[in-house]
């Protein structure tokens, strides 16, 4: 078929061609042929020459297909239309509330590093460092520690102390201690190895976690764009649902 038609609207819609719907977006019309085949977009009558009708109902689809999709993912948005269009709102709705879970989850990820980095700062400072260089046991002591945990932890790539030539004892000076006390610190607070680990490379590596900080920012901005752009998303499917269905509204009743 070389064009498509629609010249029979719905009551009250005014009639679109899928070039209308593809510019308003910036697709090609195959692609709206391919949301229409996907369950997108909602069923689209056909003119007895096998032509789709489409109108605003369609254009009102496709735009809330768009606007979740930049908070959500397309995967979730074709989802949730998907859901829609197939008689479950509920299931679509589920969608949208997993991704918003799925995104607090990620908030509390981030402030539980937050909050690490702030406890590796406040122990760096510590002011009592021994003065000397100690052995195990020593240094366990003066954390307050069993020297077993020490061990783990070394053996776990988290402290790396120097060794005695000769008798391989090993020797903890001031910076093993302040190690030591972050990783307490920290696996008090139920942080994971490989977190510790990382917070140790940068400090070990630039003296501070100013890096790690800024980071932690932009991650922080980036899910507050996120948070955003799900706002937005949700209204223009409450706009769909509510208003631009053929039964006036696809919410169940309350």
């Amino acid at each position: 078929m070389a064009a498509e038609s629609s010249t029979r609207p719905g009551a009250g819609r005014t009639a679109l061609r899928p070039v209308d719907l593809a510019r308003e977006v910036g697709v090609s019309t195959q692609q709206i042929r391919n949301y229409a085949d996907a369950g997108i977009l909602p069923p689209a009558e056909r003119s007895p020459s096998g032509y789709r009708r489409f109108d605003t109902r369609h254009r009102t689809a496709l735009l809330a297909y768009r606007t979740l999709a930049r908070g959500f993912g397309w995967d979730t948005a074709r989802a949730v239309m998907q859901a829609v269009h197939e008689g479950d709102v509920p299931k679509g709705l589920a969608l949208i509330d997993a991704s918003h879970a799925a995104l607090h989850g990620r908030r509390q990820e981030l402030q539980a590093t937050s909050e690490a980095l702030h406890a590796v700062a406040s122990a760096a400072q510590a002011p009592d460092a021994p003065a000397s260089v100690l052995r195990i046991g020593e240094a366990a002591r003066h954390l307050g520690l069993r020297a077993s945990a020490l061990r783990l932890w070394e053996s776990a790539g988290l402290l790396k102390p120097p060794r005695e030539p000769g008798t391989g004892y090993r020797r903890y000076g001031p910076d093993d201690v302040r190690d030591a006390r972050m990783i307490n610190i920290l696996r008090q607070g139920r942080h994971p190895l490989p977190q510790i680990r990382a917070l140790l490379d940068e400090l070990r590596s630039t003296g501070s976690t100013r890096a790690l900080r800024g980071v932690i920012e932009e991650r922080r901005a980036a899910l507050t764009r996120t948070a955003a752009a799900m706002l937005t998303g949700s209204a223009a499917l409450h706009h769909y649902l509510s208003t631009d269905t053929p039964d006036g509204g696809l919410f169940p009743e309350a």
